[in-house]
């Protein structure tokens, strides 16, 4: 039960997000530049980032929303799951190993990404842009996870329910827009 009322309609940051318009607006911008905006890292490996972020925070909902992102994204189920359980042999690029390392070291500190770290990106090609937006989507994401298990966000078991949130992010992104929510509804 959230420890505050909202929509039990929308579940995770989705009821969230809705309870107060005026602070969501600003936060779902910059989640709408950093995961679906121009990038040299694809839609999916950024879902990545977030999906290794939430896991390593223990929030379900978060994880579970991101990792049926990410496999809507990169059209497959394999990837998500290994990186988040197995990123050594990860079915993604050493650059992307590198990134997310330094997303997994972001997730518990900021302090804990070391000079090592950005060195092993770089040489595995991550430009600074890279480098940096992947901070922030961690930075970011952690600060998603702490608001939906902070406030005690209702958390579906129901598969489905993600595939559907998947679709609605693939399609829409993260911007707010008439009737967002409307496909989360079972049929």
């Amino acid at each position: 039960m959230p420890h505050i009322p909202l929509d039990e309609n929308l579940p995770g940051i989705t009821g969230i997000l809705n309870y107060r318009p005026d602070t969501a607006l600003p936060i779902r911008q910059l989640t709408h530049l950093l995961l679906r905006g121009d990038s040299t890292l694809s839609q999916g490996e950024r879902e990545l980032i977030a999906t290794v972020v939430s896991h390593g925070n223990e929030c379900k909902f978060c994880t579970a929303a991101h990792t049926a992102a990410a496999d809507v994204l990169l059209g497959e189920k394999v990837t998500a799951g290994k990186v988040k359980n197995d990123l050594a042999n990860a079915p993604v690029s050493e650059k992307m190993k590198a990134l997310l390392t330094i997303a997994k070291a972001v997730q518990v500190s900021g302090k804990n990404v070391t000079t090592q770290m950005v060195e092993k990106a770089r040489t595995s090609v991550a430009t600074d842009l890279e480098i940096h937006d992947t901070v922030l989507i961690s930075a970011l994401f952690s600060l998603y996870n702490g608001v939906v298990d902070g406030l005690a966000s209702v958390t579906p078991t129901d598969p489905a329910f993600y595939e559907r949130l998947a679709i609605i992010l693939k399609d829409k992104g993260y911007l707010p827009s008439e009737n967002r929510y409307a496909g989360l509804k079972t049929s």
